[in-house]
């Protein structure tokens, strides 16, 4: 079986028995895959270490992809964008989990996208090197939709709201999808903006939950098989 070497991002692990883990990752080169990786749990000197496997850590793996079997192999891994402030920082560390929870939910397709790859290691690069991040979570879920296939139509801004079923900006505030006055004002400060821009966004701590409530719900309407993240009641502690 050829070995195939591309970067990875782990969305989750799970332990499987006593010393191994089930490790589910976003590959560059070949979209989402599942590795068992057996005894790492034993404590034991070199070789491949547990610690690479938290949440969102962006690796370098070679690794045998078995396209008859679920569970592929790693056979060598080694960290190519160590972060420097995300597991030291109890917020980032919150997001992360959230966030890595999220990805784990939305993305399904094996096949390779390599814009969605760069999109996520790009956007935890920056928050890794950015302190005023309360607002990261909310834009990085945004701008994900778009990818998903289902990001804002961003014409006709001049409508009193928007319909969250359809994606597009609306009149017809008294239909149960439409968001209008204020939670509508407040979904509008993210639309078409970038990561360089999130800094001056401001929202008190219950604007916040209410956009986050929002986005979730686009996320519920757009994606039948989502579910809240159990993660959510920490972020929100974390942010209250």
């Amino acid at each position: 079986m050829p070995l195939i070497t591309t970067k990875a991002i782990v969305l989750s692990s799970l332990k499987f028995g006593d010393t191994s883990l089930i490790v589910k990752c976003y590959t560059e080169e070949e979209g989402l895959k599942s590795y068992l990786i057996r005894g790492i749990l034993k404590s034991k000197k070199g070789g491949i270490k547990a610690a690479y496997f938290q949440p969102l850590t962006q690796l370098q793996i070679v690794a045998n992809h078995n396209s008859k079997n679920n569970l592929n192999s790693i056979k060598e891994v080694k960290v190519v964008q160590p972060y420097k402030t995300i597991y030291l920082d109890v917020v980032k560390q919150s997001v992360v989990l959230f966030l890595s929870e999220i990805l784990s939910n939305v993305i399904q397709e094996e096949e390779q996208n390599k814009a969605l790859f760069q999109y996520i290691e790009t956007a935890f690069l920056w928050l890794d090197l950015h302190s005023n991040v309360a607002n990261f979570h909310l834009l990085f879920l945004l701008n994900l939709t778009g990818f998903l296939g289902f990001y804002p139509d961003l014409s006709q801004k001049e409508r009193l709201g928007f319909n969250l079923l359809e994606g597009n900006f609306s009149d017809e505030i008294h239909n149960k999808n439409v968001i209008h006055k204020n939670e509508f004002y407040q979904l509008k400060k993210l639309l078409g903006i970038n990561f360089d821009i999130i800094e001056s966004v401001s929202y008190s701590k219950k604007e916040r939950q209410l956009v986050l409530q929002i986005i979730i719900q686009y996320f519920k309407l757009h994606l039948g098989s989502f579910r809240n993240p159990k993660s959510l009641q920490v972020l929100e502690t974390v942010f209250s």
